[in-house]
């Protein structure tokens, strides 16, 4: 059985407004990783993901990419420490606050 992690990622730029939380939402399913986006009040989008590494830093290189209105000037990445906050989701999803 393949390792899994969690994974956060901040993403800076011009995200919010132009469709991201839907791309990311888009890519996360088709990657089967299970977590949630959502925007944040200093207009960056966070990603919260759980999954095999390499489906992880998949979804890393589709966050720099965006969707065609997005413009991405940072992606910072963090350990997601489930287990401190619970099980992850069962899917992938949109949340917010």
């Amino acid at each position: 059985m393949a390792s899994m992690e969690g994974t956060r990622f901040e993403v800076r730029g011009e995200v919010q407004g132009v469709g991201y939380r839907y791309f990311v939402l888009g890519h996360a399913q088709r990657l089967q990783l299970r977590g949630w986006v959502r925007n944040r009040p200093d207009a960056s989008v966070e990603v919260a993901a759980y999954g095999a590494p390499g489906r992880l830093r998949e979804l890393e290189a589709q966050l720099w990419a965006g969707p065609p209105a997005a413009r991405v000037a940072e992606v910072r990445r963090s350990a997601w420490r489930v287990a401190e906050e619970g099980e992850a989701p069962a899917g992938f999803a949109i949340v917010r606050g």
